[in-house]
């Protein structure tokens, strides 16, 4: 896209922000005039435009020029400008559906004064008092649940633990402990001291393996290197093994020379093997243990356009397809649906990241929803089809919008078990 494309875009959104400011102000000023916040409302109106619009810049400048770090104040403006976003679309709806009552029952009593040739001027019926107060509490909740996930919730790491049970388990890694992280996205990162204490959490589960399922960077590989340390501490007796995700590629920066983006990729498996990474790529490592093995089998990226299909099932199989009990790593659940499912080799755990579960959503006992599931039908947590599994991890980062709300950041401990 030409930088005039992007600039005429700009200019187009924020047309539209301003017709959503100017709208969502006049409908709540009448809530206000006899409040004892009238005096303040044009000052605090202005505040949070001025907040949200801030947030838009560094938003627009994050995307454009993709630095390798940022702080956590572009961050918590960034995020801050959602949160408002948010709050002014449902306010929008809301008013928007009253307008629409209000105007045809307006019409109505024309046509019918008319029909009835009755004189006398109608009026327009006004807001009502109670969807101005409706319209404060729609407001309230999602913005300061937001403003918790752009400070808090981000870094709220959550161990969730299961055990899977299969028939075709070697004896020999009965409770053998498995962690799996995905979606690190190092270049969002603003507090090294939660990174830490991430990875703490990690090595508490006591992991016999550790697995990580791609998206370890944003755009550029060099994001990584402050945090290499911490990754590093990564300890499991049978090893980290890791694949590739979509933002690994380095295909949303533009690069100067293809060169460049060549040496970016090679830093990536440097950085990778440096934190004691196995990167597998269309590749397979086996597991001994008592005498017993099992097959961890690593594809590249597969989803669906314009994400990479480079992930290579029979690639990945080669030498070691007669294992007894596979493994498999792939980024995109996507992958499990289209190709892995039906492959004549069967996959016993695919494990995948990728959705983030959009960083927003619902989960409470028996309920679980994220607007991601629209586009995603397997996009977090387990799932198990043609006694295969497949598990989508939640992501231990974040992208984008700056904060978690629902959502949480997760560490996925699974125990393997036979089945009696």
């Amino acid at each position: 896209m030409s930088t005039r494309n992007i600039s005429l875009n700009i200019v187009w959104t924020m047309i539209v922000f301003l017709i959503m400011d100017i709208y969502v102000y006049t409908a709540l000023r009448k809530s206000i005039s006899k409040s004892k916040w009238k005096n303040y409302y044009n000052l605090l109106f202005v505040v949070f435009l001025a907040l949200g619009y801030t947030g838009f810049y560094y938003l627009y400048t994050y995307f454009t020029f993709k630095p390798l770090t940022v702080e956590w104040a572009p961050n918590l403006a960034i995020g801050f400008f959602f949160a408002f976003m948010v709050v002014k679309i449902l306010l929008v709806l809301l008013f928007l559906i009253e307008d629409v009552f209000r105007y045809l029952t307006f019409f109505v009593l024309f046509f019918r004064n008319f029909l009835n040739s009755k004189s006398g001027a109608i009026s327009r019926p006004g807001r009502r008092a109670f969807i101005r107060k409706a319209g404060f509490i729609v407001a309230a909740i999602p913005f300061t649940s937001m403003l918790y996930g752009i400070t808090k919730g981000k870094y709220n790491f959550r161990v969730n633990t299961l055990k899977l049970s299969f028939d075709n388990l070697p004896k020999a890694f009965e409770g053998f402990r498995i962690v799996q992280i995905s979606d690190i996205h190092s270049g969002s990162f603003d507090d090294a001291s939660a990174i830490f204490e991430g990875v703490e959490m990690i090595n508490q589960q006591q992991p016999d393996l550790i697995l990580f399922t791609g998206d370890l960077v944003n755009n550029d590989s060099r994001e990584i290197v402050p945090f290499i340390e911490d990754f590093k501490r990564l300890k499991a007796p049978y090893g980290v093994y890791s694949v590739l995700g979509n933002h690994d590629y380095g295909d949303y920066k533009k690069w100067d020379s293809i060169a460049d983006k060549e040496e970016n990729m090679q830093l990536l498996y440097n950085y990778q093997q440096q934190m004691g990474f196995e990167l597998l790529n269309n590749e397979n490592a086996i597991i001994e243990k008592g005498g017993d093995r099992l097959g961890i089998y690593g594809v590249e990226n597969w989803g669906n356009k314009p994400f990479p299909q480079r992930g290579d099932l029979d690639k990945a199989l080669e030498g070691n397809r007669d294992m007894e009990f596979k493994i498999l790593l792939s980024h995109d659940p996507t992958h499990w649906n289209k190709k892995v499912i039906d492959h004549p080799e069967h996959f016993d755990l695919t494990l995948s990241g990728h959705t983030h579960g959009m960083q927003f959503g619902v989960e409470i006992p028996g309920f679980k929803w994220s607007p991601i599931k629209y586009i995603y039908p397997q996009w977090a947590g387990l799932y198990e089809k043609s006694k295969q599994y497949l598990y989508v991890n939640r992501g231990f980062g974040f992208l984008g919008f700056p904060g978690r709300v629902g959502i949480w950041p997760e560490i996925t401990v699974i125990e393997l078990a036979r089945n009696s």
